[in-house]
């Protein structure tokens, strides 16, 4: 089949509720366009909701500096924090390689965003709880209780984003979902910015601060997993029933859904040379999230910063990330996402080499101007969404979304088996080395980028 009719049929409404009102003329077409136009406002409007909602929460264990910092105030390692990383992309990836198929067969899938974001509260309620009576007593334990339900909240996570995703392609048309991300950022980073300063700094400089950061995060995803009840999401029609209940038994069951998984992402790899380039490009980027939680250590360790500088290290990255949004989202509806997700991989090159910058100054200058390096690093969420909605877009037909987004999530995770590898490097070759072969990496990524075809202007016809 055309796949570049394929293209335009899903670049024109990637779901039912994102048509736009037929031609005027009859009254039942007005009444229809209408319908549709306030099913697709309103889905995008609780969609919105709750990733500002998410975002507020997501500031109270932002990845780049508390969960690092949190590890280090049991077990100071760079073996250890090397594993955050892994578990965070791991998770992340694993999730949506059981779940892509049978979350593409879904009716609806508003249901499974309502899960996992309730499982995501679960895991840092967990914490909240352990957390007092483990830590003097059993700090071994509480390690691996940490490291145990933080590749739990990434599995979630993995989850809440891969339906987010199939949403988004669902109801919000490709030519809005810029401006709906534009709204949620910059809307979200104001309001977590402003929690972040009426309690996260606080509960830093406390003794038993922990617990009510770990409580507030699990407050807020809480508060998210009432939204999705109330989208306004078209059922799709039920697939077919397996002819045998051993067949029924196979689809359960986890090994079959994981090959499944598997051979479908071989066939969409096969017959997509642009998938194959995204997943290279996004193997890339990988280093920006490999090298953060050796940051705010570096700053600590080199520079003798205070836990009271993390604040303003979560402030301005929030800043920079609604700052950024204003633009990103706005450029990437009008000029097309590919253009604007080859600048940002970029662009992400940066953080490491300014942190080797810093390293080569005096200290205390250095620790003065340490912020500056999470100015770059407030690009990281745009360009994971970013990643995310040029997949939605490459994607042949919207039943692929969930396989599209699936294997640009495993190519981000793929690299972090190295992550361990650069925790060891850093404790044996230093910081400055291994940042500079990161930023290295990064940039060939975005030189890959640059060969990104624009889903939008495909002509008619096979792909090439």
């Amino acid at each position: 089949m055309d796949r570049g009719l394929h293209h335009r049929d899903s670049a024109a409404g990637a779901g039912e509720g994102c048509r736009p009102p037929g031609p005027r003329g009859r009254a039942g077409d007005d009444d229809g366009g209408d319908r549709d136009a306030s099913r697709a406002a309103w889905n995008t409007l609780a969609l919105e909701i709750h990733q500002v909602i998410v975002r507020i929460g997501w500031i109270f264990k932002t990845e780049t500096i508390i969960m690092p910092a949190v590890l280090d105030a049991v077990v100071d390692s760079g073996a250890l924090r090397g594993l955050l990383p892994v578990l965070n992309r791991g998770g992340q990836s694993l999730t949506p390689l059981l779940f892509s198929g049978r979350l593409s067969r879904a009716p609806l899938k508003k249901w499974a965003l309502m899960r996992s974001s309730a499982l995501m509260a679960a895991c840092f309620a967990l914490l909240a709880v352990a957390w007092t009576p483990l830590q003097s007593r059993r700090p071994d334990l509480l390690a691996l209780l940490f490291l145990v339900v933080y590749a739990s909240f990434s599995s979630c996570n993995g989850l809440n984003q891969l339906v987010v995703a199939a949403l988004q392609g669902k109801l919000i048309a490709p030519g809005h979902r810029g401006r709906a991300m534009l709204v949620s950022v910059s809307l979200g980073s104001v309001l977590a910015i402003a929690a972040a300063l009426l309690w996260l700094g606080r509960w830093l400089e406390e003794a038993d601060g922990f617990p009510k950061i770990f409580a507030a995060t699990a407050a807020f995803f809480g508060v998210a997993a009432l939204v999705p009840p109330f989208l306004d999401e078209p059922r799709e029609a039920e697939p077919p029933q397996p002819a045998s209940p051993d067949a029924s038994a196979a689809r359960r069951n986890w090994w079959s859904a994981c090959r499944e998984g598997v051979d479908g992402w071989r066939r969409t790899l096969a017959g997509d040379p642009s998938l194959v380039r995204l997943a290279c490009v996004a193997a890339c980027f990988s280093a920006v999230l490999m090298l953060f939680p050796h940051y705010q250590a570096f700053a600590r360790d080199r520079l003798g910063s205070q836990i009271g500088s993390l604040l303003t290290w979560v402030v301005v990255q929030n800043a920079a990330t609604g700052v950024a949004s204003l633009v990103v989202g706005p450029l990437s509806d009008r000029r097309g996402t590919r253009l604007v997700l080859v600048w940002l991989v970029a662009l992400s090159s940066i953080t490491p080499l300014v942190v080797t910058a810093l390293a080569r100054g005096p200290h205390r200058i250095a620790l003065e101007w340490f912020w500056l390096v999470y100015l770059p690093l407030g690009l990281n969420p745009l360009s994971l969404r970013l990643f995310t909605n040029y997949a939605l877009e490459l994607a042949p037909v919207a039943a692929e979304h969930p396989r599209y987004v699936s294997i640009v999530g495993a190519a981000l995770a793929a690299p972090f088996v190295l992550s361990p590898l650069v925790g060891w490097a850093v404790d044996r070759l230093g910081f400055e080395p291994v940042f500079v072969l990161g930023a290295g990496v990064i940039a060939g990524g975005a030189v890959v980028a640059t060969g990104l075809p624009e889903p939008r202007h495909r002509p008619p016809g096979p792909p090439s």
